[in-house]
């Protein structure tokens, strides 16, 4: 059934989130400090976001039925998370408006079909070949060289479901460490350095970016994002048309982060999306006038999207349960830093790479920042 919403979804409503990670914990956060209630659906219990919700809903994303309960009982529906199926989504979509829709996590959880709505909509995306056997995987090497990297078409985040290949590298065992099955190889990408843009698009076709950041990664994982990034304005530019582009061809209403590639040559290449807030955004939480959770708020409830002032050059860091290898970290030490604002997302069980909190850094200019989080960090695993 389809249907449209269009009235503003005012403080005081109900706002149901899909996933309850700390995406959807930082959400809660925002919507509750503006008035509305939040409820929270994911197979868990005790969850980062159910902590701070004022319902917490535990079933399985398969039984439709308790997502149309669910759905039900808020005004709208957001995604804390994209890798909910086209199923469960369109049956909250029965009874609230689902923002972003249902058509723009369906693409953007899946590699295949995400790199291909990109390159036939004109926008600059790595080479990639498909491939969806073992047996095609040498043709796809044939087609883009080597070193290439090969990525599971669905399902894979933080470097999990990839593998790199080399002239040495055994097919099969690659072709296993990627997940078998529909997989995308892409071209290496010779890059100067990894950024993002994240950006809102208002139910009015409103659009607010947070300028380009740089983002530094270690295992695959995100370690460090600096706000602005040490980019030519040229390429910033760029990358926040690309990002207005991507937005408006997807129809997107919410926050969605693009990620880039800044090649040698000074182009830009777009990596991957995610329709939702992003990890390299949660330094806006403290520096800038609107968080990205806030304006992911606004944005699924028809509101007006609020200012992206970055107040103070910031640098965010990711704590990963490693920390917790020696024993509790140091929480004195960090929180007596008076420019360093620690998250903890509420997580029982800290695990080596799972992401536990985080720091913010704030400093005069961005590679000031940088340092100040790196140091802050250090000193969670001092005695």
């Amino acid at each position: 059934m389809s249907r449209s919403w269009r009235a503003p979804i005012l403080p005081g409503a109900t706002v149901g989130v899909l996933g309850s990670g700390q995406l959807g914990r930082m959400f809660a956060i925002a919507a509750r400090r503006m008035g509305y209630r939040v409820h929270t659906f994911s197979p868990d219990d005790d969850t980062p976001t159910g902590q701070v919700a004022d319902l917490e809903i535990k079933a399985s994303y398969d039984d439709l039925d308790a997502v149309r309960r669910f759905a039900q009982s808020v005004s709208v529906v957001t995604f804390e998370f994209e890798n909910v199926s086209s199923a469960a989504t369109a049956a909250a979509a029965e009874f609230a408006p689902a923002r972003p829709s249902g058509e723009v996590l369906h693409i953007t959880q899946h590699r295949r079909r995400e790199k291909t709505f990109l390159r036939d909509q004109g926008f600059p995306v790595t080479q990639f070949e498909v491939v969806n056997s073992l047996d095609q995987l040498p043709h796809a090497i044939a087609e883009l060289g080597l070193p290439a990297v090969l990525k599971s078409a669905g399902f894979g985040y933080d470097g999990k479901g990839q593998a790199r290949i080399h002239s040495d590298t055994d097919l099969a065992a690659a072709y296993q460490q990627a997940g078998g099955g529909e997989c995308v190889l892409e071209a290496f990408v010779d890059f100067e350095c990894e950024f993002s843009v994240v950006a809102a698009r208002a139910l009015d076709g409103g659009f607010a970016h947070y300028g380009a950041v740089e983002n530094e990664h270690s295992n695959h994982i995100l370690d460090v994002t600096t706000a602005p990034a040490s980019i030519p304005a040229e390429a910033a530019r760029t990358a926040i048309q690309i990002t207005r582009g991507v937005l408006e061809a997807l129809d997107v209403v919410g926050v969605l982060c693009v990620e880039f590639f800044l090649e040698r040559s000074g182009r830009v290449l777009i990596n991957e999306l995610a329709p939702r807030p992003h990890n390299s955004g949660h330094f806006t939480f403290d520096a800038c006038v609107t968080s990205q959770f806030e304006q992911q708020l606004r944005a699924i409830c028809g509101l007006s999207l609020g200012s992206t002032e970055l107040l103070r050059p910031a640098a965010m860091a990711n704590l990963l349960g490693d920390l917790w290898a020696n024993g509790e970290p140091n929480w004195q030490a960090v929180t007596a830093l008076p420019d360093v604002k620690l998250h903890l997302y509420g997580k029982a069980s800290p695990r080596p790479g799972r992401k536990m909190g985080h720091l913010t850094a704030m400093a005069p200019d961005a590679e000031e920042a940088a340092e100040r989080v790196r140091m802050a960090r250090d000193l969670l695993t001092s005695r």
